[in-house]
């Protein structure tokens, strides 16, 4: 069996001692190597567009330019997969609505770290076996021109791309910045600009509208059944009719939902 590709890591912070620490940190994963350390943005810059690394573990503030400053100067095909490790939690929002794979609250846990790379090797396994398959695709598309033969248009299912379905959402409360899983999540609840994300007995207020959560949420497991309602479907625990026409989705944490006719049509391929 061949060895695992390794991830190509740059690790970015002003503080020596904290670079050397997330350095001793990836040292123990023979998947990752590190291929570069910068202590502000424009050596980042330079560093990124040099090395082309996998990943990044991306401090904020630093010099020169800040981590957001870093990734806006990189041509799209340039920017690689991100960990922000901060000690600011104010960021938090911001770093997610630019779909870094985690952001990470200096100090913290040794496991944390390593449940972020783990969270990357699966992004970046994805992306490689999306990359390949467009490659074989290409090749058979030459063969297929010159020899006559059809070939397909588009890659094989199990070879598309990664899909960009948010795994983590971060939520300002109160001072604080709460990461939720959205494996945690029940159901969602319109509320203006904002939603109600009802997770585990709490409801959270999260600044965004229905429609946007939507179009980041993966749509096989979160379902609209509603105007102003989504839900998990894997927290689905009982489907009831109620008269002639109406259905009522009761979940695990025991909340009733009532589906609107237009959207009932998706429960009859539930399962």
């Amino acid at each position: 069996m061949n060895a695992p590709a390794c991830i190509r890591t740059l690790v970015v912070d002003d503080e020596p001692l904290a670079r050397e620490g997330l350095r001793l940190l990836l040292a123990a994963d023979p998947e990752v190597r590190v291929v570069g350390e910068a202590g502000n943005g424009l050596e980042a810059v330079r560093l990124i567009r040099e090395q082309r690394p996998d990943l990044v573990l991306l401090d904020v503030q630093m010099p020169e330019f800040n981590g957001f400053e870093v990734l806006a100067r990189l041509a799209p095909g340039e920017v690689p997969a991100v960990i922000f490790v901060t000690a600011y939690d104010r960021y938090a929002l911001r770093a997610f609505d630019i779909h870094a794979l985690d952001y990470l609250l200096k100090p913290f846990r040794d496991e944390r770290l390593h449940d972020a790379i783990g969270r990357a090797k699966a992004q970046l396994k994805l992306a490689r076996m999306s990359d390949l398959s467009q490659r074989l695709l290409s090749v058979l598309t030459t063969y297929g021109e010159r020899d006559g033969v059809p070939v397909p248009t588009s890659p094989a299912p199990a070879a598309s791309p990664a899909e960009p379905w948010v795994t983590r959402l971060a939520i300002r409360d109160t001072g604080r910045v709460v990461f939720l899983d959205v494996d945690e999540i029940e159901y969602i609840e319109a509320a203006d600009y904002y939603v109600q994300i009802h997770a585990g007995g709490k409801a959270y207020l999260h600044r965004e509208t229905m429609q946007s959560l939507e179009a980041r949420l993966d749509p096989e497991r979160f379902m609209r059944i509603h105007r102003s309602a989504i839900v998990n479907s894997r927290r689905i625990r009982e489907l009831r009719s109620e008269g002639r026409r109406d259905l009522v989705v009761v979940l695990t944490g025991g909340a009733e939902l009532r589906v609107a006719r237009s959207h009932r049509e998706k429960f009859q391929h539930l399962r």
